[in-house]
């Protein structure tokens, strides 16, 4: 399917220069007032979003349902410049019986376990604010971001801290080495508040983004249930939750090599390694899809029902029911992790390919 560019494409038909199918888009928006002359640069935001979205086209493939790309038109038909939309905004009837819910997403939360087994609680810290512990400080950005960093040589070596991150959480650190690490909502990061001289290692569960320091003769390793990641300096992104069927491995940047069972295979930029039954499989991937939680959205690329309900409920902090198999049903789109649950499930109703139901924090899959 033909992509356009929204503010091109709005040029375009006021100098008259559209095609035939440019020309449907936006006259069939038009139409929908009766023939009213318009000024499209002034319309209420709401009632236009509503109209344009009925004159786009919704491009199914079998059981696959692509929610963009010429939706994106929507925003130069109501504001010319400065605005960029996305489905997840257009407003459309309620179908939903979720219509009425409104919950929150997560945020910068988590909780540090130090090697005593003292536990602090990092969200409730002031933004703005340090606390500086047995050699580490805990700093609460303006912006409330969470960042954990050592203290020059006060950490000690031998002892270890881990950070939990719960349903619903996510957290930034930075080790005594300068490597930085982003964790997804309910993972844990175990390492040692100063590496030794041999050897640099931490154990992940859950998801994390990696930008690993470059240290000669001195490999990083990443340590899950089934697998290790070795680096020297590199970013790349490792999904191991225990509910997902595989560990996912994706790399952004220089180069690592994944051991398991055995086997060791070399990851180049964009590439991800899926481990499954004990093999590792190597395919070309977009890496920017795989942090796209760390850029606080969500990009969906064909991927399967089940697979965005788990990620739904760890950012959410919800239970996911399915009385039944919805597993050949496959969404493409992309919405900001920011967004109430409602506007992520009125989006996914709205191709009439699957409804749901909320209680409290449980939401049931319908057809």
């Amino acid at each position: 399917m033909k992509t356009y560019n929204a503010n091109d494409l709005l040029k375009k038909y006021h100098l008259g220069q559209c095609d035939e199918s440019e020309l449907a888009i936006i006259e069939s928006w038009y139409n929908e007032d009766n023939g009213e002359n318009i000024d499209v640069d002034i319309l209420h935001f709401e009632s236009a979003k509503a109209k344009v979205w009925k004159s786009l086209p919704v491009h199914r493939a079998q059981n696959s349902i692509k929610m963009w790309p010429l939706l994106a038109i929507a925003a130069s038909l109501i504001l010319l410049v400065g605005i960029s939309i996305s489905i997840y905004l257009i407003n459309t009837p309620e179908t939903a019986k979720s219509a009425n819910y409104n919950i929150k997403p997560g945020g910068n939360k988590a909780i540090l376990k130090l090697a005593n087994g003292k536990e602090i609680m990092l969200n409730d810290l002031p933004k703005g604010k340090s606390v500086i512990e047995d050699g580490f400080k805990i700093t609460k950005t303006s912006n409330g971001q969470l960042i954990y960093s050592t203290i020059g040589n006060k950490a000690q070596p031998g002892h270890s801290n881990t950070i939990y991150t719960p349903n619903g959480g996510t957290f930034q650190v930075i080790l005594s080495d300068g490597t930085k690490v982003w964790l997804n909502a309910a993972s844990s990061l175990t390492y040692p508040t100063a590496f030794d001289q041999n050897k640099r290692e931490v154990k992940l569960t859950g998801e994390g983004y990696f930008e690993v320091t470059h240290l000669d003769n001195q490999p990083f390793r990443v340590i899950t249930e089934h697998q290790t990641v070795v680096v020297l300096g590199t970013h790349f992104n490792i999904n191991a939750y225990a509910d997902e069927q595989n560990i996912t491995t994706t790399l952004l940047k220089g180069k690592v090599r994944i051991d398991a069972g055995g086997l060791q295979k070399l990851l180049l930029p964009n590439q991800q390694a899926k481990l499954s039954r004990g093999k590792i499989f190597i395919t070309p991937y977009n890496a920017d899809n795989a942090v796209d939680w760390v850029n606080n959205d969500f990009i969906f690329d064909n991927e399967n029902l089940s697979s965005i309900m788990r990620k739904i409920s760890r950012w959410y902090d919800v239970e996911v029911v399915y009385p039944s198999d919805f597993n050949n049903i496959e969404f493409s789109g992309s919405i900001s992790r920011e967004k109430s649950i409602t506007q992520v499930l009125k989006i996914m109703e709205r191709t009439r390919m699957v409804n749901f139901k909320v209680e409290g924090r449980r939401i049931t899959v319908m057809q």
